[in-house]
């Protein structure tokens, strides 16, 4: 049987002693704590020199990976200083800890489905104890914070980089300068307090916080529930009085770097000893490549501990709105109320000055949860223009203000950022803001002919005037009026999967040739034809969808013609069909878009227009994107592909959500009012038969 001892610094009242199997041997271990005292630790080496087939040092800080030359040689040199009068093998467990660092975070990605770490906001309480940590981490965020400086030297500065702490660790930082009076500015109460309170702050405001093993509660001193509340913590060496304090403040995952392979937790040390030990490899002699392969056969994967009970994970998203009108601006009680007594022009002029704001929050949304088990919380961040503003400036105007709206998103955590509405029409329709923006857009469009089709679909149902058979193709009429574009041929291949009869409209002959050519392949059963002029068939249409790019008040069909009970869905924007358009057939169902209800019992938003848990399309894309984990460029541009349609509608199915509620240009259609425009239609139908019957007759 091999013997295992482990002499600490750190605290007597966690020692122990048992008896366990590893690498098909038998070991005892025993770990002894000093308390602190340096010289009680060197007398017990002396006393297990020979004694211990390897000894373990715990409690000691020589774990800097990265810094000068000079510190480094300076750790050397005092481990070695250790070691030199003793034969026995002796470790801090260095090298395990090293590799162990890098293979949970990498382990983790992997486990939790490529992108657990993706865009995450990271805090680091020490980069010097966990640079291995931070180097894997930076490969799936650049989203890094470091406090060295004030844990270090008392400087009340952070380094937001992976790069700027690598410059600090080699000690030629600029912020280096300040070192000289550190002695005298750490001990100014105002400037500790200072520290504390950025510190505490900074916490609060992370996603993942990495705690050092060393001095875990120093680090964490005066933190409550406040600051820990909801956090990921990646540390090492998790003992059961270190999960209990995070338990306490709230702390819904813990990752312990430290692979439990033992009924006791056991320390890096004690690890690296019992490897070297069994594998009957000196300890100078044991490799990286040695302690993968014993980390790979023997499953030392990191610890996933849920303190509260559950598994939790929060992905975190942003999504841009802003006001449409300057009757949206006077929602603001303040402008509402000067509005009343200000001169004519003062709604023009406060509407060309928040055009100039720099973006803002809006609204936190929170207690969105998937059947899953997944979460997401996001913000809603306000860029200041109207769509006459941003008509009247260039793209460059909003580009500019929406690259700050995902910096701004970027600092809070967001993984994945939305354009709504009007922004996602502007210039290149979000193809420069993906390209420039530190984290991924999306413009919804894809959610939003989902969305749009999806509520067609329902108010086909709710109006009872097509017979619908579960499983089988509606024996009815539809059209797409431009067909070829990015969204119309999306809704052309999925209403031709849907409808017995297609009519696809457009000018551009070729494209709607090649385009029938292409859904007949997919579709064969469908029966298509295909047009430039919108009037050859309108009057026999059950189902429109008007997706051309005229839009803004120009008329791309005469509602006039079309078929009383017909559902119009115009999914163009600007929107193809006007307010004045739409009043005058009262039955005719108009339709602007499909509001998707989000999953969770407790969704909270501030107003947006809509009822409670509600949201629009292209916010829930964004959201069903976060909950999925697909942290991506997902829809930009103006082609939208109809496979992410497709996709994107069955992701939302999978994450609960449903749809909430079908709006036209006036806003929501109860039940009530869905109901009067099919009562309306029958009775036009029947006068139209009557009206027929007399032409016959005469």
């Amino acid at each position: 049987m091999k013997q295992i001892v482990s002499i600490s610094l750190g605290k007597s009242k966690d020692d122990y002693e048992f008896v366990t199997s590893f690498l098909d041997q038998e070991f005892t271990i025993k770990r002894i704590g000093t308390d602190g005292d340096a010289k009680r630790a060197a007398e017990l080496l002396e006393e297990w020199d020979k004694k211990a087939d390897a000894i373990g040092l715990g409690g000691v800080n020589y774990s800097y990976t990265i810094g000068s030359s000079r510190s480094l040689q300076s750790q050397k040199r005092k481990i070695k200083k250790l070691q030199s009068s003793i034969t026995s093998p002796v470790t801090t467990g260095e090298r395990l800890r090293r590799v162990s660092f890098e293979w949970a975070i990498r382990h983790l990605q992997f486990k939790f489905g490529n992108n657990y770490f993706n865009y995450r906001k990271v805090l680091f309480l020490s980069g010097l104890l966990t640079y291995n940590i931070a180097r894997v981490m930076s490969e799936y965020t650049d989203n890094l914070t470091f406090a060295d400086p004030i844990y270090e030297n008392g400087i009340p500065r952070f380094l937001n980089s992976l790069k700027e702490f690598e410059t600090y660790a080699k000690g030629i930082h600029d912020l280096l300068e300040w070192v000289p009076s550190k002695r005298l500015a750490a001990s100014a109460v105002p400037l500790k307090k200072w520290n504390e309170y950025i510190i505490h702050k900074a916490i609060q405001k992370t996603n993942i916080l990495v705690v050092p093993t060393f001095d875990f509660y120093d680090y964490l001193k005066g933190c409550s529930l406040e600051e820990l509340g909801g956090k990921t913590v990646i540390t090492a060496n998790a003992y059961e009085d270190r999960i209990r304090f995070l338990q306490e403040r709230g702390v819904d995952v813990i990752i312990d770097c430290t692979p439990k392979i033992l009924e006791q937790v056991v320390g890096f040390n004690v690890l690296e000893a019992m490897i070297a030990a069994g594998l009957n490899i000196p300890l100078d002699a044991l490799t990286d490549d040695d302690l993968l392969e014993v980390i790979s056969e023997n499953r030392m994967d990191p610890r996933v501990i849920y303190p509260q009970g559950e598994f939790r994970r929060v992905n975190r998203f942003a999504f841009v709105i802003h006001p449409l009108s300057q009757e949206q601006l006077k929602k603001d009680p303040t402008i509402e109320l000067a509005s009343r007594y200000a001169p004519a022009g003062f709604m023009d002029a406060v509407e060309r000055i928040i055009a100039y704001s720099p973006p803002f929050v809006y609204s936190k949304i929170t207690g969105i949860k998937s059947p899953t088990g997944v979460e997401a919380e996001g913000w809603l961040i306000t860029v200041g223009g109207t769509p006459k503003q941003m008509l009247s400036h260039s793209p460059e105007f909003t580009y500019k203000r929406l690259l700050q709206a995902a910096k701004m998103a970027k600092r809070m955590g967001a993984q994945i950022m939305g354009l709504g509405a009007f922004t996602k029409v502007v210039g290149d329709a979000g193809k420069t803001v993906a390209k420039l923006a530190d984290i991924p857009i999306t413009t919804g469009n894809s959610y939003s002919a989902s969305g749009a089709l999806w509520a067609a679909a329902d108010a086909v149902r709710r109006m009872g005037l097509i017979k619908v058979e579960k499983g089988k193709k509606l024996k009815a009429k539809t059209m797409v009026v431009g067909a070829t574009g990015a969204i119309g041929s999306v809704c052309c291949r999925l209403l031709a999967m849907a409808f017995t009869d297609l009519v696809m409209v457009d000018i551009r002959h070729s494209k709607l040739l090649a385009l029938q050519e292409s859904i007949l392949k997919e579709t064969p059963d469908v029966k298509i034809e295909i047009t430039t002029r919108v009037d050859k068939y309108l009057a026999d249409m059950d189902v429109i969808v008007t997706a051309t790019s005229a839009g803004g008040g120009k008329s791309v069909l005469d509602i006039m013609k079309v078929k009383p009970g017909c559902v119009i869905t115009d999914v163009a924007r600007p929107l193809d069909l006007s307010a004045e358009d739409v009043a005058k057939r009262p039955d005719v169902l108009v339709i602007e878009s499909g509001e998707i209800l989000l999953p969770g019992d407790n969704v909270e938003m501030k107003d947006i227009g809509l009822p409670p848990k509600v949201a629009y399309a292209c916010l829930a894309e964004t959201i069903v994107l976060a909950l999925e984990g697909r942290f991506e460029v997902f829809t930009i541009g103006r082609d939208i592909e109809w496979q992410k349609v497709k996709e994107i509608y069955k992701m939302g199915l999978k994450h609960g959500m449903k749809l909430a509620a079908i709006s036209g240009v006036n806003g929501v259609f109860s039940d009530a009012d869905i109901a009067e425009v099919a009562r309306l239609a029958r009775e036009a139908r029947k006068g139209n038969d009557v009206l027929k019957r007399k032409r016959m007759a005469g």
